[in-house]
């Protein structure tokens, strides 16, 4: 990162040295001093000015290495004050509401949930919810979140955040955004679930040393996100992510959103419980279990069989569009067996022109578990939280 030009105003280059320092910190985590003056091309009298008044505000300390190296007086650790920049992070799925309050730095300082059903998505109940539980956890933790980032399994228009159709919670035309913002008192961003997925690999998981790649994730539906030279591909009007409802199957069986065949018919949540025989609506947990268990008995990994057909025909359509050089699976593609994930990973290899070109794209699991969304929308929140600080 460079510093500002020479034209740039004395209070613009303040303000921009400052949000950088602070990204810095977030995202990496504590240095020291000259680490900070290196990484963003700074003299050092800049970073002492930007790291004293970020002090003097309580925004950041510095303390000595817990572990010390080598002899004479170690350099003092510049750290962020999880308290000082705390966001609201939700991450709305079909069935079920995660809520975190996030601490500069990533930290999550409290959280909660609960489950959704048929009659509580309704969006004005899970509105009225989530601004009970905003202020449980404000009263809890004696914090007040200055930004909120929402994830939801729907087509939402980045501006305003309007979903503008989230077929499997049932949502048409919901104006999310300004009701959340009206209701909790704060700046509310609602972003894709797909897209807030590859922002959290991107900065927290998986994909921190990658610049173009695509998270794929599996809940009831299947959801996408793609970042391209380290910025995140958002399309026309933010719309962008329904990687799910790519047709892989014309004619084939039929999907929330209206059409038949779609990827997400073949290898969501309810296509892997047939190919386990288990009911459609067998509970998460007891799903993600019998995956694991297919782990220790590979001689059952022919159940899945079809399902990972399919997943390589729409990733072999994917990566020839997109040219990922990583490709990474979250949510309930994380729990599938590490064997059938080398497979797939062979076969992509095998039927895709780009890959091969490329020189093999890879593919790994998420780390992030099902906290992948909601790490992504803190980091949403966080955008305009840094800069304000």
């Amino acid at each position: 990162m460079t510093a500002p030009t020479s034209g740039t105003r004395p209070d613009d280059a303040r303000r921009h040295n400052r949000t950088a320092l602070l990204r810095r910190l977030h995202v990496e985590g504590p240095c020291t001093r000259a680490t900070l003056a290196s990484e963003l091309g700074l003299n050092r009298s800049t970073i002492k000015a930007v790291v004293d008044g970020l002090a003097e505000s309580g925004v950041v300390t510095e303390a000595v290495p817990a572990q010390r190296t080598g002899a004479g007086r170690p350099s003092l650790l510049v750290l962020p004050e999880s308290h000082a920049a705390v966001v609201l992070a939700v991450d709305v799925r079909v069935d079920q509401v995660a809520m975190a309050m996030v601490g500069i730095g990533g930290q999550i300082l409290g959280r909660h949930s609960w489950n959704l059903h048929r009659t509580t998505r309704l969006p004005g109940e899970v509105i009225t919810h989530v601004a009970e539980s905003a202020q449980l956890l404000r009263d809890e933790l004696g914090v007040r979140e200055q930004g909120v980032g929402v994830s939801v399994p729907g087509v939402v228009r980045r501006a305003d955040g309007l979903v503008h159709e989230a077929p499997n919670l049932g949502w048409r035309e919901v104006a999310l955004g300004s009701r959340l913002a009206a209701v909790l008192g704060s700046p509310t961003t609602v972003g894709n679930d797909g897209d807030l997925g590859a922002l959290a690999e991107h900065v927290r998981g998986a994909a921190r040393d990658a610049s173009d790649l695509l998270y794929l994730s599996a809940d009831v539906g299947v959801g996408g996100g793609v970042i391209v030279g380290g910025v995140p591909l958002r399309g026309s009007g933010g719309y962008v992510g329904e990687i799910g409802h790519m047709i892989v199957r014309p004619g084939g069986r039929a999907c929330f959103c209206g059409e038949q065949g779609c990827w997400e018919t073949e290898v969501g949540e309810p296509a892997l419980c047939r190919a386990l025989g288990l009911p459609e609506d067998t509970p998460r947990g007891v799903l993600v279990a019998e995956l694991r268990d297919l782990e220790a008995h590979p001689g059952r990994l022919d159940l899945l069989a079809e399902v990972g057909e399919w997943l390589v025909t729409g990733l072999v359509t994917a990566v020839n569009m997109l040219a990922p050089e990583l490709v990474v699976l979250g949510d309930l593609f994380a729990a599938l067996p590490t064997a059938l994930v080398d497979t797939i990973r062979e076969e992509l290899h095998r039927r895709s022109l780009v890959s091969r070109a490329a020189g093999r794209t890879r593919i790994v699991v998420s780390p992030l578990g099902r906290d992948g969304k909601l790490v992504g929308a803190a980091e949403l929140a966080f955008e305009p939280v840094l800069g304000a600080v």
